[in-house]
């Protein structure tokens, strides 16, 4: 069962959206903001079902892939989806105590799971598109992804009371944001991706009220299919021949390119997924 039918659908911001981002983007450039990063929502397994397990054997090289990430065209605005976990549905946990961190495998607070899974680290460059494309230093970025099973923390019926693989973190000098994670899972309905809101300020990465971007981070197929040959993402390898970045409902645009990451690394030694994310 595809978990976006209902929320993502991969549909462009419209025009009202367009002029309020651009609109808050320069009071904030006016106000000394650099710029900025954006990843969007999802589909993940619902709140109260966890992804159905398949199996599989696929084996690839450990690969490099690339992507065109460097024009200065705003990212494509998505959908959060049904799993933000920014109160815009449902629990919110961004106003919890110790959602920012750079390392979101393991849930923090009174939950203690850890996500397993192939290491991955993500790294965004934010910039502002009213600035020429300036790093974009005093953002947030609130990122969040399913697990290796497909499942979302705070939804998923068999992580409800975890929440693993959520975080905020505040861009430096350079507009730059690292996360440590784990490489997630393909679930149906749905090609590999990362979910990512930008925020003007961490003090306003509270609530979803705040954000000024939304969108979503694309794994290339080479590297996934190479993830997905072991131990524990058996589900993945045929979920990934039911979608294509073609026939995602969210990336099936002519503006994925700007949303495709460049990864690099190897299963034993984890991968490196890097994007610029112009706002």
């Amino acid at each position: 069962m595809s978990h976006d039918d209902l929320h993502d659908r991969g549909l462009q911001f419209d025009v009202s959206t367009l002029w309020d981002r651009r609109r808050i983007l320069g009071l904030f450039a006016g106000a000394g903001v650099a710029t900025l990063v954006g990843c969007g929502d999802d589909e993940s397994p619902t709140a109260t079902a966890t992804s159905t397990p398949t199996s599989a054997t696929a084996t690839t090289p450990a690969a490099t892939s690339t992507a065109a990430s460097g024009s200065c065209e705003e990212i494509p605005e998505e959908t959060a989806g049904p799993y933000p976990g920014d109160g815009s549905n449902g629990p919110n946990v961004l106003s919890q105590s110790g959602i920012v961190r750079s390392d979101i495998r393991s849930s923090f607070g009174s939950a203690s799971g850890t996500a397993e899974g192939v290491p991955l680290t993500i790294k965004l460059t934010l910039t502002d598109t009213a600035n020429d494309c300036a790093a974009l230093s005093g953002a947030a970025v609130y990122l969040w992804h399913c697990d290796r099973d497909g499942n979302y923390s705070l939804y998923s019926q068999a992580v409800t009371n975890e929440n693993y693989l959520r975080g905020v973190q505040e861009t430096g000098n350079d507009g730059t944001v690292t996360f440590t994670s784990i490489f997630p899972a393909a679930y149906s309905g749905r090609w590999p991706h990362v979910h990512f809101e930008v925020y003007p300020s961490l003090d306003q990465a509270t609530s979803s009220d705040n954000k000024i971007a939304t969108s979503q981070l694309a794994l290339p197929e080479a590297v996934c299919n190479t993830v997905y040959a072991t131990d524990g993402y058996e589900q993945s390898v045929s979920n990934m021949k039911q979608t294509t970045l073609a026939t995602d409902n969210v990336f099936s645009d002519d503006k994925a390119v700007h949303q495709l990451a460049t990864v690099t690394g190897s299963v034993s030694a984890g991968y490196v997924a890097t994007l610029n994310v112009p706002v």
